[in-house]
């Protein structure tokens, strides 16, 4: 089962970085991820109501996860028992197993917000970049929007490319479905709002958990990339996951902030605004605050060698089990 499930991890990120996520099928049929979602607003309004006391929506918070993970992770299991048996089915588990991660769509998003800069200037920047953080980015200057893009290719190619495929590699499809439901209901209802405080506390305190591997062997790859890479620094890399990552709010995002910031030279995170609110974090690397279009290629850059590190390292333990 191990052999199988590295197999399948190694083909799933083989066939997601040639083709990634056909747009003609998306507009057809949606992606996993917006299944998922949809079945996470079902349970939100049946199970989220503003009349039930805090700790009553707390316990459905809880009740909410429990039946996301036993419906998808269902449906996972149920999938490879009918169809692991046959070789056309295993092409399929593959195919499923492709959708989970993330590393064609994140490079793009990245790089849109390099190109943005570039030819449309910090209101064309502060747009694009929009589309992949939370905070406040009309406060942004040409550096906060580019620290903004580095910050989230660093702390997405943990939770979006590393999570889903060393679970995959785990527990095969079942696993990486299992993660994908419970990072997605952390990003939809994990929040520290009135509405979510309460009734997301669950996934958010599950996602902690189960991002926990993936984002210290995110920072081991990019510090290995940073080490193949002229004009990178594994040594500062090191030296800043040791010194920051434990700072940051969050117990795995600094990993590979950290480690990012380190390799590059700059120092990103610190305080940012979300909304109105100010939100008080902790600086991850000590080089130059300035950072620019130019900075996001290098990062990308990085974060290409990277996956293609963790592509090797899976699909060298899926031919020597």
């Amino acid at each position: 089962m191990v052999t199988g499930a590295f197999f399948i991890a190694a083909m799933a990120l083989l066939f997601e970085a040639l083709i990634g996520y056909p747009q003609p099928l998306y507009r057809a049929i949606g992606h996993p991820v917006t299944w998922i979602g949809a079945l996470i607003t079902w349970l939100d309004k049946r199970l989220n109501r503003a009349s039930l006391s805090f700790t009553l929506r707390r316990l459905n918070g809880l009740l909410a996860l429990v039946m996301l993970l036993l419906i998808t992770g269902g449906i996972g299991l149920a999938l490879e028992i009918l169809l692991l048996p046959h070789w056309f089915g295993l092409f399929i588990i593959i195919l499923m197993a492709a959708t989970l991660p993330a590393q064609r769509s994140l490079n793009d998003h990245v790089a849109a917000v390099a190109i943005a800069l570039e030819e449309g200037g910090l209101e064309a920047g502060r747009a694009s970049v929009s589309m992949i953080v939370g905070r406040n980015t009309a406060v942004l200057d040409e550096a906060g929007v580019s620290r903004a893009a580095i910050e989230s290719l660093a702390e997405n190619f943990s939770d979006g490319v590393v999570a889903p495929i060393f679970w995959t590699a785990t527990l095969s499809l079942t696993g990486g479905v299992l993660y994908k439901a419970a990072n997605t209901a952390d990003s939809m209802i994990g929040h520290k709002n009135e509405k979510y405080h309460a009734f997301g506390w669950a996934a958010a305190r599950f996602d902690d958990l189960i991002n926990l591997p993936a984002s210290r062997l995110s920072a081991v790859l990019i510090i290995l990339a940073a080490a193949l890479l002229p004009g990178c620094s594994a040594w500062n890399a090191l030296k800043a996951v040791i010194r920051d990552a434990k700072h940051h709010r969050s117990p795995n995002a600094g990993w590979p902030e950290a480690a990012m910031a380190g390799a590059l030279g700059l120092k990103i995170a610190g305080p940012r605004l979300y909304g109105s609110e100010m939100v008080e974090d902790a600086y991850m690397g000590d080089g130059r605050r300035e950072a620019s279009a130019v900075d996001i290629r290098r990062a990308l850059m990085l974060y290409r060698v990277a996956a293609v590190i963790e592509g090797v390292v899976v699909v060298g333990l899926a031919v020597g089990g």
